[in-house]
């Protein structure tokens, strides 16, 4: 919502039943002419399919793909009808608790060749650490645990002093004693 109200941009707000109806989630794309969209993997994979068939011309020039997990194999149909420059797409990663998206990375046509999705690099702002069990860093290729810290991330669980103390926990790589990391739970290399 702010991204487009902050920068001059109009946002248009979907109705439930439209969000529902990929046929009328396409129409409306291009009525209201959308030029960036946000969506989880799984309701993009039915505007893919919604696109296979149709005529219309996009509008999109970006495409932010993030919210869950999933294969990059399910673009194969899309960059082969639009190529992947334009829309430019992005695979997005930030949890809830972060408040703001933490990771992206550009998706290419090579990518839907892979299994694994890619969350890519922090964005400006935003600390990422892959800690073994000990909290410790692990080499570049060996799988840990994703931490996550920075402004944009929440104080905690309301009214859940436990969760909060499990989840968010000092962060040992920042001078500010008051800086904490997310603990993910995200298995990430």
């Amino acid at each position: 919502l702010w991204g487009a109200l902050l920068y001059g941009g109009r946002l248009v707000v979907v109705p439930q039943a439209v969000s529902r109806d990929p046929e009328a989630f396409y129409r409306l794309l291009a009525e209201e002419r959308v030029t960036i969209l946000n969506q989880t993997p799984s309701a993009f994979r039915h505007l893919i399919s919604v696109d296979e068939h149709s005529r219309r011309v996009s509008t999109l020039r970006l495409v932010l793909i993030g919210g869950e997990a999933w294969s990059p194999g399910m673009l194969r149909p899309w960059f082969g009808r639009h190529g992947d420059q334009k829309p430019t797409m992005f695979n997005v990663y930030g949890p809830t608790e972060v408040t703001i998206l933490s990771t992206y990375r550009l998706l290419t046509l090579a990518d839907t060749s892979t299994t694994s999705c890619v969350i890519g690099a922090p964005f400006p702002g935003v600390d990422a650490h892959v800690l073994d069990r000990h909290r410790e860093p692990v080499p570049l290729g060996v799988v840990g645990e994703l931490y996550i810290g920075g402004p944009g991330m929440a104080r905690g669980y309301l009214h859940r002093p436990e969760l909060t103390a499990a989840h968010f926990i000092a962060n040992p790589f920042s001078p500010d004693p008051a800086a904490r990391l997310y603990k993910s739970g995200d298995l990430v290399r």
